[in-house]
């Protein structure tokens, strides 16, 4: 852990903290950071998409088979 000062928005902090239901401003300022640092990861993986650097099948790799649909029956 890294203990340190922030000065921070008391608007923003409050609201953040009644939103993520957390007790305590550093979990909440923890649990933003993880978000935060989530959607940069996810992100950066959707903009290598059609780059080239990974070529495959990923269905094939899993050892999906393809779907089958189910008919239902109308009455």
């Amino acid at each position: 852990m890294k203990r340190t000062n922030l000065v921070l928005d008391e608007r923003l902090l409050e609201e953040a903290l009644r939103l993520a239901g957390e007790k305590t401003y550093s979990r909440t300022v923890e649990r933003a950071l993880e978000e935060f640092v989530r959607r940069i990861k996810a992100r950066q993986i959707l903009d290598l998409q059609g780059s080239g650097s990974w070529t495959g099948d990923l269905a094939e790799m899993r050892g999906d088979s393809p779907r089958r649909r189910s008919r239902r029956r109308r009455a």
